[in-house]
């Protein structure tokens, strides 16, 4: 399993139509790739314009390849991209020991 973390910030005064569009881009998007396990968003306190989107994949090609490089990428960016006030950061972290 790979955790994809992606640091998003968005431009200000625009919170509940972001968390509206991420969460509807996860539900129509994201939830019909190959390798999808599950996702969570969290909001920054005191950087209320910073998320953290979390979503598991199955392998770190789910993400890089088929999603990333497949058809449904462009339909998940024209939901959520238009938010963005910089592009995500994006990083890959693997399990490390038996947890």
């Amino acid at each position: 399993m790979i955790l994809e973390l992606a640091d998003i910030r968005i431009r200000p005064g625009e919170q509940a139509a972001f968390e509206e569009a991420i969460q509807r881009g996860l539900d129509t998007v994201a939830r019909r790739a190959t390798g999808f396990l599950r996702a969570s968003v969290r909001r920054g306190v005191e950087s209320p314009e910073r998320y953290l989107l979390q979503i598991e994949w199955a392998t770190l090609e789910d993400h890089t390849v088929g999603f990333r490089q497949g058809p449904l990428f462009p339909e998940w960016r024209a939901i959520v991209g238009p938010f963005f006030a910089a592009p995500p950061v994006v990083e890959h972290f693997e399990v490390v020991g038996p947890g």
